[in-house]
């Protein structure tokens, strides 16, 4: 342990402590927890941040959008304004955060929304649409005031939560034993091949209850897509032949994303900034410098999906149109017969529910 983890040690075990006695106050029922008549699914983790839940919750979108009146509650990281907002095309990272803009940008026929205050959130989208059946909620295990139906926990393969620890010693929201209210644990940014020995390695350290499934998944990184007019003058071989990125992140974890773009370019020159940044004109200035001075002149600039939001800011986007910015999209796949066994598992839950199969039957119906 780094000096600064072990002089912070003290403060972690105070704030985890705190966050115990909080759940405790939500086990006794001193602090309420509302239950709804529908499917709620929750899609969170312990740590803070860098676990794919984004992709996470956009496989649930696409096992279930098809079937059911489905909504994406968030509370809007980072955003400018609070309450209850509906999420649409035209919305601003300042009005409703990046991950709730990517759902409605990547699913604009499903109901994305943010409120910080998640029963409120979920009364007033069933008040909005009374044949809703599903609601995921993105990011919110830590939201003890809602009762999922099914409550998903990521860990990352990297450095699963039993090796952290609280913030600000380590990267954990709560005590590594509150894991125990997950119904899935998914074990994410796996590689591609994951051996037997790794698989029940890590089973038994997280070591499930009986009631929980273990479930273990790896990201795919799809065709980097133009973001900009001068991106939109390349041809996919165009992309291809050149030799040198610039790639601009902020996210919480950028090192898969760099091996794997290091696959196609021989020089990989990175602009990391924290996680969820909001672009400013400045950084337009050093990304524009930083490209400029880059020797080759095969070069592109590669950023993600998630910060490519950002990016669309109104005072910022116009600026940028000139550049080869494209951004790489991610989806996840389970692995081995994981997919199908976390799909049947999510659909039993979802169709034991007799609302939400009386909604769905509606749903269908006025589809067709």
């Amino acid at each position: 342990m780094k000096l600064l983890q072990i002089l912070a040690y003290p403060f972690s075990v105070l704030y985890g402590v705190g966050v115990w006695l909080r759940n405790k106050l939500y086990d006794w029922g001193i602090l309420s927890i509302h239950e709804f008549d529908i499917s709620v699914i929750s899609v969170g983790n312990l740590t803070t941040g860098g676990t794919g839940k984004t992709p996470h919750t956009e496989y649930l979108v696409n096992l279930l959008k098809n079937n059911y009146k489905i909504a994406i509650l968030s509370r809007g990281y980072k955003r400018f304004t609070s309450g209850f907002m509906l999420v649409e095309n035209h919305s601003t990272v300042y009005q409703v955060g990046d991950e709730p803009l990517q759902f409605k940008r990547k699913f604009p026929e499903i109901i994305v929304a943010v409120d910080e205050k998640r029963p409120r959130g979920i009364n007033k989208l069933k008040e909005l649409y009374p044949d809703l059946g599903i609601v995921l909620l993105d990011d919110a295990f830590q939201h003890r005031s809602v009762k999922p139906e099914i409550n998903i926990l990521l860990t990352d393969y990297s450095k699963l939560y039993l090796e952290d620890f609280v913030i600000p010693s380590g990267n954990l929201r709560e005590f590594a034993f509150e894991s125990k209210r997950a119904d899935i644990i998914i074990v994410t940014k796996t590689p591609t091949v994951l051996s037997p020995i790794d698989r029940r390695r890590i089973k038994v350290d997280i070591h499930p209850a009986t009631y929980q499934r273990l479930f273990f998944s790896h990201i795919l990184y799809g065709e980097a897509i133009p973001f900009t007019t001068s991106a939109k003058n390349y041809s996919a071989s165009d992309v291809q032949s050149c030799s040198c990125c610039l790639l601009i992140t902020g996210i919480a974890k950028p090192e898969q994303l760099i091996f794997h773009l290091r696959r196609f370019y021989r020089e990989i020159n990175h602009v990391e900034y924290p996680d969820h940044h909001v672009f400013s004109k400045y950084d337009i200035e050093r990304i524009r410098k930083q490209f400029n001075d880059m020797f080759s002149p095969n070069k592109v600039i590669i950023t993600t999906e998630k910060d490519a939001m950002r990016l669309l800011l109104p005072d910022i986007f116009p600026l940028l149109q000139d550049l080869p910015i494209f951004y790489v999209p991610i989806s996840v796949q389970f692995h081995d017969k994981d997919g199908s066994e976390f799909n049947e598992y999510i659909l039993k839950y979802v169709n034991a529910n007799k609302n939400v199969r009386k909604f769905s039957e509606k749903f269908k119906h006025h589809k067709s």
